[in-house]
C-alpha cells in the first residue's frame, strides 16, 4: 500500500497537515475550486521564484496565503512593493481580501517539488537526463537527507518504446507512516512527448511533531 498511494495523503494527520485549512458546509465546492485557481495562478505568475508549496487559510472576511519559495525576494520585492501588488491583483481577480506572506526554503536542494521542477526544466532544455537525475540525487544527499529517490519515465532520448529509470541514494521507507517523506511530481514536455518525473525525499522519523534521525 505504501508504494501505491501518495506518500503525502497517506501521512496527513501523522507527519504533516493539510495545505488548505478551512471548513465549509454550504459552499465547499466553490471554495475548493477557488483554491485550485489560486494555486494555479500563483505557480504560473511566480514560476521563477521557485515556489514549492502554497498554504491557504480562510478566516472571516479574509484569505491568508503562505507561499513557501526558494527565492522570496522575487515575491516580496523592494520595500514589499511586489507582494503588495500581488495582493491587489488577487483581490481584483478573485473578489476577496488577501493577506500574503512568504517563507523561505533554506535547502531547495532537499525539497521534492523544487527538485522535480528543476529536473523537468533541464530535460526540456535537452540536458542529458541521466546526468541531471544523478546530480539532483547527489545534491539532495549532500544536504543531509536520509534518502532520496528519483524516477523518470517516457520516451527517454527519443527511443521508440517508453521506459523508466530509477535513481536511489540512502533509504526511503514508504511503508513507515511516521517517516517524514516529501513527494512531488513534474512533467517535461519534449519533442518526443511528455517525460514524467517523480521525487521522494526521506528526512527522518517523526515522534510527537519532532523529526528524529534514525540511529
Amino acid at each position: 500500500m505504501g508504494k501505491k498511494v501518495s506518500p503525502i495523503s497517506l501521512r496527513i494527520g501523522i507527519t504533516r497537515t493539510w495545505d488548505s485549512k478551512w471548513f465549509s458546509q454550504k459552499d465547499y465546492q466553490t471554495k475548493f475550486l477557488q483554491d485550485l485557481e489560486i494555486r494555479t495562478y500563483l505557480k504560473k505568475s511566480l514560476e521563477k521564484a521557485g515556489v514549492s508549496k502554497i498554504e491557504i487559510i480562510r478566516n472571516t472576511g479574509k484569505i491568508e496565503i503562505i507561499i513557501h519559495a526558494a527565492k522570496p525576494g522575487m515575491i516580496v520585492g523592494r520595500g514589499g512593493e511586489e507582494i503588495q501588488a500581488l495582493q491587489k491583483t488577487l483581490k481584483t481577480k478573485f473578489a476577496e481580501n488577501f493577506a500574503v506572506s512568504v517563507q523561505e526554503i533554506r535547502k531547495p536542494e532537499a525539497d521534492a517539488e523544487l527538485i522535480a521542477q528543476n529536473i523537468a526544466d533541464q530535460v526540456e532544455r535537452r540536458f542529458p537526463y541521466r546526468r541531471v537525475c544523478k546530480m539532483a540525487v547527489e545534491k539532495a544527499k549532500e544536504s543531509g537527507v536520509k534518502g532520496v529517490k528519483v524516477m523518470i519515465g517516457g520516451r527517454l532520448n527519443g527511443v521508440d518504446i517508453a521506459r523508466r529509470e530509477t535513481y536511489i541514494e540512502g533509504t526511503v521507507p514508504l511503508h513507515t507512516l511516521r517517516a517524514d517523506i516529501d513527494y512531488a511530481t513534474a512533467e517535461a514536455n519534449t519533442m518526443y512527448g511528455v517525460i514524467g518525473i517523480k521525487v521522494w525525499i526521506y528526512r527522518g522519523l517523526v515522534f510527537k511533531n519532532k523529526t528524529l534521525n534514525e540511529q
